[in-house]
């Protein structure tokens, strides 16, 4: 049996959740899934080839979430992954200047910790720009190279937005954000 870990500091915040947004949270009472109510920097820092895949969705580089965006969080995170792991982020946005500084020292650090690091976009409406970025970074695997569109059209999934045309044309980045990431590419 699979296991899934959520790190979650805030113990509140699963509660809170669990009674107002139930049908969501349902899914904390399968067998497969541990709450562990902690740091999760410093989780992360006893694990060693633990993980097929670690998703950070600390949004903000400030705060409580500070620590899951240094240098330390992104090179445990390669630790604790497994050799064929991918690791997927918030990347923030770089549409507003205050905001590309945050966006250009991340893909700095997860570069310097992995082989393979890339920044894929989406367009969400809640965002102050619409425009957000994510990141991919992974010990083996590129995301375009080694994406199997035939075998993802084979599983039949039926999803709402996703599409093997949008997972590669979501790494296909304006002019302005290729310069930024490689600028800091760089200074590897």
């Amino acid at each position: 049996m699979e296991q899934i870990d959520i790190v979650e500091p805030d113990e509140m915040l699963v509660e809170v959740c669990r009674e107002y947004f139930p049908d969501f949270a349902a899914g904390l009472d399968d067998p497969r899934v541990t709450i562990y109510y902690q740091n999760g920097l410093r989780f992360l820092r006893n694990c060693e080839d633990d993980y097929d895949i670690i998703i950070n969705d600390a949004t903000d580089p400030f705060g409580h979430t500070e620590g899951l965006f240094t240098k330390e969080f992104y090179g445990n995170s390669y630790r604790a992954l497994k050799e064929d792991g991918i690791m997927i982020y918030q990347h923030g946005s770089p549409f507003f200047d205050e905001d590309e500084s945050a966006c250009r020292s991340m893909h700095r650090k997860v570069n310097q910790a992995f082989p393979i690091s890339r920044v894929y976009q989406a367009h969400i409406p809640t965002s102050p720009a619409g425009y957000w970025l994510f990141g991919f970074a992974s010990k083996k695997y590129h995301p375009v190279k080694d994406f199997d569109k035939e075998g993802w059209k084979k599983r039949q999934l039926f999803t709402e937005y996703y599409t093997a045309n949008l997972h590669v044309g979501a790494f296909m980045l304006p002019k302005y954000v290729e310069d930024i990431l490689e600028e800091e590419e760089g200074k590897k």
